[in-house]
């Protein structure tokens, strides 16, 4: 069935709505998206705008999963682009296009790193996770099929602490077992330096020492590389 006049008009207006968050927080910063001014900005009041969304909260939660998912279709297309290359070339080009993405929308990368998640109750059905769960999936789908085909060095689970080893064996059973845990810690170690780095470039804590990061990030991903068994 087909949608209705309606239903398009307000896909409509909540496309226009989003537009105009985005551009407060770009060029004003994200004290500037309030309710009452993305109201001024599509031309409706503040209360009007209650009509799309119950309060401020789930604003921030509808804009951040429109650049989760931003993000994400610009790491999927870059992992399909090289669908014919190794897969360890697809690892990385995925990883490079991420950085891209987030060093050309710095505003928005930055909205997403601190933006809070929904809360507990309410957090696996909210379009802000079902959109950041895509995005981690776009990496982590890549290393677990990786550890399909063919299986990176881990550590032994019995060395690790034991707090450490029963968060990995949630970790894994969370993610259907794509990973097991000691294959998971891997992983997660990976994402942390690389996510890590490049929160530290696009809020600018690494200005004291670099002019330009992109050494600093290819290095980064020649390590991921040995740990992941590629070159």
């Amino acid at each position: 069935m087909g949608t209705t006049r309606r239903d398009r008009l307000r896909q409509a207006t909540l496309a226009e709505i989003h537009a105009a968050a985005r551009r407060l927080l770009v060029e004003q910063g994200s004290g500037a998206v309030t309710i009452n001014a993305v109201g001024r900005e599509v031309g409706m009041s503040g209360p009007a705008l209650y009509h799309y969304f119950s309060g401020h909260d789930e604003l921030v939660g509808a804009v951040t999963a429109g650049f989760f998912r931003e993000l994400a279709e610009v790491m999927e297309a870059a992992r399909d682009r090289n669908s014919d290359e190794p897969l360890g070339t697809r690892i990385l080009e995925t990883c490079r296009a991420m950085r891209a993405w987030a060093i050309a929308h710095p505003a928005e990368f930055g909205w997403i790193f601190a933006s809070p998640p929904s809360a507990p109750n309410k957090l696996r059905e909210s379009a802000r996770y079902q959109a950041a769960h895509r995005f981690e999936q776009v990496f982590s789908g890549l290393v677990a099929e990786l550890w399909r085909t063919k299986p990176f060095p881990v550590p032994d689970l019995a060395d690790l602490p034991p707090s450490l080893r029963d968060q990995l064996r949630d970790y894994s059973a969370a993610i259907g077992g794509a990973l097991p845990p000691e294959a998971a810690h891997v992983f997660l170690s990976c994402w942390i330096r690389l996510y890590g780095l490049l929160c530290m470039e696009v809020l600018h804590q690494l200005d004291f020492a670099f002019t330009d990061l992109t050494p600093v990030y290819e290095e980064c991903l020649r390590e991921l590389g040995e740990k992941l068994g590629f070159r």
